[in-house]
């Protein structure tokens, strides 16, 4: 593990490779998986608030869950605030472009300019998760095997998770954060 910071941030992060292969994989990891995306407490006030803005981006099927089970909805499983889902399936606020891949409404609200928020953090800091701890975020890559496609281009364009992910990490932590990251990785051993 490596400390930066308050987080502890994996290995993996510097020596895996990673890029989304929409064309492959199609947003599997909207429709995949046994709960929403995981929402930090600021960002389900933030959904209540955008929700009339992001609407009319939405899917029907969307529209009538968030109605129904609210912006966000609490895990069953561990408690956290999640995004509903679309019949225990997909994401409630995903969206599919003629291709049938998946998009994100709220982020499509926000290249819009309907919204001022992007999307939840978590989302874009995709194939991160982050568990927070009282002193410390454990910092992780996530390995899903409906990724595989994008190891694979990853790998080919020889481009590191920490790197795909820069800008999300840079809006979670901060640019000075991140320039710590690179001039670790730029040192780092095992890396790719």
């Amino acid at each position: 593990m490596i400390a930066i910071g308050d987080a502890l941030i994996s290995e993996d992060i510097l020596e895996k490779a990673f890029v989304c292969d929409l064309t492959k994989c199609k947003g599997a990891c909207c429709v995949e998986g046994d709960a929403g995306a995981p929402l930090e407490e600021q960002e389900v006030e933030i959904l209540k608030d955008i929700y009339a803005d992001v609407k009319p981006f939405l899917r029907p099927e969307g529209v009538q869950a968030i109605e129904q089970l609210g912006t966000a909805v609490r895990d069953p499983e561990d408690g956290e605030w999640v995004t509903p889902l679309v019949n225990n399936a997909e994401c409630a606020y995903v969206i599919f472009d003629d291709k049938g891949v998946t998009k994100c409404g709220i982020e499509k609200a926000w290249e819009q300019g309907a919204v001022a928020w992007r999307k939840p953090v978590s989302c874009h800091l995709y194939p991160i998760r982050i568990d927070t701890y009282p002193s410390y975020d454990a910092v992780n890559y996530h390995k899903w095997e409906i990724c595989s496609p994008a190891c694979t281009l990853g790998a080919e364009l020889k481009v590191p998770v920490y790197k795909f992910t820069k800008d999300a990490l840079i809006r979670k932590y901060g640019p000075v954060w991140y320039n710590e990251l690179e001039d670790v990785a730029e040192n780092w051993p095992g890396k790719m």
